[in-house]
């Protein structure tokens, strides 16, 4: 697929937007940010999927040994701040009306043979083996990142937190949640009046998270489980004293709303019914003003004053068939936003559906990148290595016009907007490779060093007069010329300078010249 297909502006605004990114990576690698650099080059540009942390020391792009390559991770520094704002101020996808759409997930690092590491925590999988619910000790990343539309497996990762082993879920994912949209107010990604952010989730207390971020222009849409009871409304004063003739207290709770028992549901407010190509026709029910009957237990048990009622709306969606065959059982979501439209309804389901382009990105991740691939010793390191592999993705994202479609010949071809994240990666190697080979030897002062690897790797140097003349014509000014020996040709070690045989050693000081202005900072 030709680059000539995508308009040239937007060519040199991709090609702007993913320099500034990658200079304004350099500038948060504060310790070793050259090997750190380097590593996220190789990470980038090395063929196939990463199978392990040493080889990327075996790229073109990684300059240093593999000891540079574990000094970066465990002694490097990242400003992480410094690199969440610059996440937050690229350009991010949007929704068809202009709103942003978060999602939020943990992906686990197993480490079960990590005997020596204090800070893991259990991580639920499942189907390690037995195809079973199980949890593992490992590493939990709480990961957000912002959705687009439209059939595409591409997500805008925004940040990253690793789960302590005490930690209270929910707590921590409402601390990064409102740190993170505080970040998009900064740089101007939301502006008064702009519509509100949608914020998905699965397997947390959306109702809690709603009211912990009450204040924040952000609308909680969240997965429910199929066996939770609500409760309505509480009736008005009249209502309850027509009711109940003699007077008493009014109930702070409403009727209850068994989601497994269709007798209490009552009537809908709105009624969507959607045809659909995957799941041919989707069905959603909505129930206004329903809430959770809070207890002082557990989360609510430290809570100061009465118990806060929260409402929001209860859908109920249902699909004909699932494209993988399954039991389609209903879904039940909890907006946290009341009066919904059907419009509204549909939004919010068709946004939560969404949600699992997540899953495609930690599938990238882990398949590709090879995220969770190293067996680190320390979680500072593991850190660090998180968020090189999240830059890459970054930079993989901001290059999607300047990919080219290298396709294999099994794949079919695609436009150039639509390549998946692993061919972009595979497309995108000629932005980012450097022109220029490295020279073959470590020290560009010690000439010398690279006859010795010549005479290392059984190449036969060329003759010359210069081992036949006597001392005093060693020294001399004028260096004398070097004769081709037959059959035999010296290796080009001059990074693209001419180095025949019959080429004269004046050549050489060219060649020095030119390595000496080579600039490697940690070299």
């Amino acid at each position: 697929m030709a680059l000539s297909l995508v308009p040239q502006d937007v060519l040199r605004d991709a090609f702007a937007e993913v320099s500034h990114f990658r200079s304004e990576l350099y500038a948060c690698l504060t310790v070793r940010g050259d090997a750190l650099f380097e590593l996220c080059d190789a990470l980038l540009c090395t063929d196939g999927p990463v199978r392990t942390l040493v080889d990327l020391a075996l790229a073109p792009e990684h300059r240093r040994g593999h000891g540079a390559l574990y000094g970066g991770l465990n002694q490097g520094r990242i400003d992480v701040a410094r690199l969440r704002r610059a996440l937050a101020g690229v350009l991010l996808p949007r929704a068809a009306d202009g709103r942003l759409v978060l999602a939020v997930d943990v992906s686990p690092w197993l480490r079960p043979d990590a005997n020596t590491c204090g800070d893991r925590a259990f991580c639920h999988t499942f189907g390690r083996g037995e195809g079973k619910h199980q949890m593992v000790p490992g590493w939990p990343y709480s990961v957000v990142a912002a959705l687009e539309t439209g059939g595409t497996s591409w997500t805008a990762v925004l940040d990253a937190v690793r789960l302590e082993p005490v930690a209270d879920v929910a707590a921590v994912t409402t601390v990064q949640f409102r740190e993170v949209i505080e970040r998009l107010v900064e740089a101007g990604q939301w502006r008064p009046g702009d519509p509100e952010v949608v914020v998905l989730d699965a397997g947390y207390d959306a109702p809690r998270i709603a009211h912990l971020l009450d204040d924040l222009p952000v609308e909680i849409l969240g997965r429910l489980r199929s066996d939770r009871v609500m409760r309505r409304p509480s009736p008005s004063r009249e209502e309850f004293h027509l009711a109940n003739p003699k007077g008493g207290r009014p109930p702070k709770h409403g009727g209850e709303f068994v989601f497994g028992d269709p007798a209490t549901w009552g009537t809908e407010q709105a009624v969507t019914v959607t045809d659909t190509r995957l799941y041919r026709k989707a069905t959603a029910q909505a129930w206004d003003r329903l809430h959770p009957r809070l207890t002082r237990r557990a989360a609510w048990l430290d809570h100061d004053g009465p118990l806060p009622i929260i409402e929001g709306t209860v859908i109920r969606l249902v699909v004909e068939k699932l494209p993988s065959g399954g039991v389609n059982k209903p879904v039940w979501l909890w907006w946290s936003r009341t009066s919904a439209t059907e419009a509204d309804v549909d939004r919010c389901w068709q946004s939560f559906l969404r949600r699992f382009d997540i899953e495609q990105t930690f599938r990238i991740f882990k398949q590709t990148l090879g995220w969770t691939k190293p067996r680190l010793r320390s979680s500072e390191a593991a850190d660090r290595w998180t968020w090189l592999v999240i830059a890459a993705y970054a930079r993989l994202r901001l290059a999607r016009p300047l990919a080219i479609d290298l396709r294999r010949p099994w794949e079919k071809p695609t436009e150039p907007n639509k390549l998946t994240p692993a061919r972009v990666r595979r497309g995108s190697q000629t932005c980012t490779r450097r022109p220029a080979p490295r020279p073959a030897h470590r020290n560009y002062r010690v000439p010398g060093l690279a006859g010795r690897r010549a005479r290392r790797t059984a190449a036969k140097p060329p003759v010359t007069t210069w081992a036949e003349s006597s001392p005093q014509a060693r020294h001399s000014a004028v260096p004398p010329t070097t004769r081709s020996a037959p059959n035999h040709a010296a290796p080009d070690r001059t990074g693209g300078l001419s180095s025949t045989a019959d080429a004269s050693v004046g050549s050489l000081g060219a060649w020095l010249e030119t390595t000496r202005k080579v600039t490697c900072r940690d070299t």
